[in-house]
């Protein structure tokens, strides 16, 4: 089993002086609705609006000279290919960035403020990491995994070493869960340093990848649908390490419905004046659905992103 606190702990010195220490803000709202003790850590503020940027600079930075020349490449729904554009740019790095083609006009958008050379293919983000990777290995440069990479994962749990200091005590954590990167770099370092708190996986009813392969016991392919939570959409690269750290770390997994995902963002709108994308909806909203369970405790939602595209904001707000 990898040692992801010793991961997390190399990412906090690399990249440190790149990323933002982001906000963890008491929600009285929702502490009142809830009957917890409800903290909101705010990786929607991060750079390039989305915790992405802590994994994607940890990858980057932990290459050799050679590496970074040759170039990168790598595949994404659009939040990881923001990070690492904005990696790509802040380091004069050359590199090529793949998204599906029905990619998020927002993120296709942040994904272009950074000027990278941008691609598009297939319509399922499991069909385009693979063409990427392949891209990548004809053309001998270095991929860079949305999740399955340990230096990735470990830049995004550098989140639960700000959370452990910015709040004394964490009965939970819930956070938004595609192919896993966060919530293991998270959990694997939290588990070592405080193991009495839940970690929840929070998924869209349409997508659940992750928590259906954790019942299955091994990782499977499954059918899934359009989500509003993009970001965590499509299934798991085979063999990828976050199972193994997911199958240990994560102690349950809370699927929302798509109406929930939009009443979640509504919600974060009028009773927060937060924006945030649906992948963050899912948590919030995984945190509201199971609230009976966390009364009197404290408890965390991961705000991942706040990559939402005006046009889909305004279909969820007219509705």
């Amino acid at each position: 089993m990898f040692n992801v606190k010793e991961e997390v702990l190399s990412a906090e010195n690399r990249i440190r002086n790149y990323i933002r220490e982001t906000p963890l803000d008491c929600s009285i709202v929702l502490s009142q609705l809830t009957g917890a003790q409800v903290y909101l850590k705010h990786e929607n503020m991060q750079y390039t609006n989305s915790f992405k940027v802590r994994g994607a600079l940890n990858k980057l930075l932990s290459l050799t000279a050679e590496q970074r020349a040759n170039g990168i490449v790598t595949a994404s729904s659009g939040n990881h290919g923001a990070a690492v554009a904005y990696g790509l740019h802040q380091f004069n790095i050359p590199g090529i960035i793949f998204v599906p083609e029905n990619a998020s006009s927002a993120k296709v958008k942040n994904i272009r403020n950074y000027g990278a050379q941008l691609e598009f293919y297939a319509t399922d983000c499991m069909q385009t990491e693979i063409y990427a990777r392949e891209y990548a290995n004809t053309h001998h440069k270095t991929y860079i995994s949305p999740y399955n990479d340990l230096q990735v994962l470990g830049g995004q749990g550098t989140i639960a070493i700000e959370l452990m200091k910015q709040l004394e005590k964490v009965d939970v954590i819930f956070v938004p869960v595609g192919g896993g990167g966060l919530i293991s770099g998270i959990a694997g370092y939290v588990k070592a340093v405080s193991p009495t708190t839940k970690i929840i996986g929070c998924l869209p009813e349409t997508s659940p990848a992750l928590s259906a392969s954790i019942a299955a016991g091994k990782i499977i392919e499954i059918e899934t649908l359009p989500t509003l939570s993009d970001a965590t959409a499509g299934n798991m690269e085979l063999g990828s390490i976050t199972f193994e750290i997911s199958q240990k770390y994560v102690d349950d997994y809370v699927l929302v419905s798509e109406e929930e995902i939009k009443n979640a963002i509504v919600f974060s709108l009028k009773a927060q004046h937060c924006l945030i994308e649906g992948a963050a909806a899912v948590a919030l909203a995984a945190l509201l659905k199971t609230s009976s369970r966390w009364t009197g405790k404290n408890a965390v939602v991961i705000l991942s992103g706040s990559n939402i595209s005006f046009d889909t904001l305004k279909k969820i707000i007219c509705e």
